[in-house]
């Protein structure tokens, strides 16, 4: 019988069981698009990744990316839970840097062995179409004056879109609860489909933006750690000034109503026209085994 090996890790961990789950499954060029698909639904995390072969190509390692609904062009936690897998199970030698090809375009990663903290450097922000600000109150089923109205609603992405809404506060963020009617018919005339609410106040003191991702359209109603979609508020939050500089470095908070608590990274500053994002985390491996083709 055949069978593909596949790891299982979770991405901008603060321990086992905390992030978000990723399934990596290696040597997978052999495989069709219908297959891959077929893995990441049953699998059902919010994404899988296809490591296509353990030889580089054009100096980088091509991946693709699905979660249980459809193939997507690039997202931030399976890059890093890829890397880590690459870097402890196919590599000979530890390497400092390596680099993902995916559809979006090609991803450095970078390992910080110090804080035990992968890095990726991500793709220019492209800052779409500014929402009005009802409907997607009534999307999310808050109040008007929950929104902080100082920033927009704005569609942002740097390799897979997303809609960035400011809230004021942490009650609020709480307090989302997604009206899937609504949610589809505002997503029809935007290219992102998922929803990033994010507000200044946290549960640790440590940490200074809490924020969720709603992705029913992925398959995913909620996810519990979102590296594309915080690369997108890192280049937001510069360039809206929202912490009154160019220059960020901070830590999100994630996951917790859905009991997966996650911490990412966030750096960001603007330089000669340009916003440069990195977007890190730590990565724990769970379990790894046999799938059967």
């Amino acid at each position: 019988m055949d069978k593909i090996n596949f790891s299982i890790v979770d991405v901008f961990s603060q321990g086992k069981y905390t992030g978000n789950q990723l399934a990596v499954f290696k040597n997978a060029g052999n495989l069709s698009g219908r297959e891959m698909q077929q893995i990441a639904k049953e699998m059902n995390y919010s994404e899988s990744t296809f490591i296509l072969s353990d030889q580089t190509k054009d100096g980088g390692y091509d991946v693709r990316i699905f979660t249980p609904n459809e193939e997507v062009p690039f997202a931030g936690h399976p890059t890093l839970g890829t890397a880590y897998v690459i870097q402890h199970e196919l590599l000979k030698e530890p390497a400092e840097t390596l680099t993902l090809n995916y559809m979006a375009g090609p991803i450095p990663v970078s390992f910080d062995t110090n804080e035990s903290i992968i890095w990726m450097k991500q793709n220019q922000p492209a800052f779409g179409q500014i929402l009005e600000t009802d409907p997607v109150c009534d999307v999310l089923q808050i109040e008007k004056d929950a929104i902080d109205e100082r920033f927009p609603i704005q569609e942002v992405s740097t390799g897979l879109p997303v809609i960035l809404v400011p809230l004021k506060s942490l009650d609020t963020v709480k307090r989302v609860r997604v009206n899937l009617e609504k949610y589809y018919e505002l997503i029809e005339n935007t290219d992102a489909k998922a929803i990033l609410v994010f507000a200044p106040e946290t549960y640790h003191p440590d940490n200074q933006v809490n924020v969720r991702d709603f992705g029913d359209y992925y398959g995913m109603p909620e996810d519990a750690a979102t590296g594309s979609a915080n690369g997108c508020l890192a280049s937001y939050l510069v360039k809206y000034r929202f912490f009154q500089t160019s220059d960020i470095n901070i830590r999100v908070e994630q996951g917790y109503e859905m009991g997966r608590p996650s911490l990412l990274f966030l750096k960001a500053n603007e330089e000669n026209g340009e916003i440069n994002i990195s977007v890190g985390g730590r990565v724990e491996k769970i379990a790894q085994g046999e799938w059967l083709l």
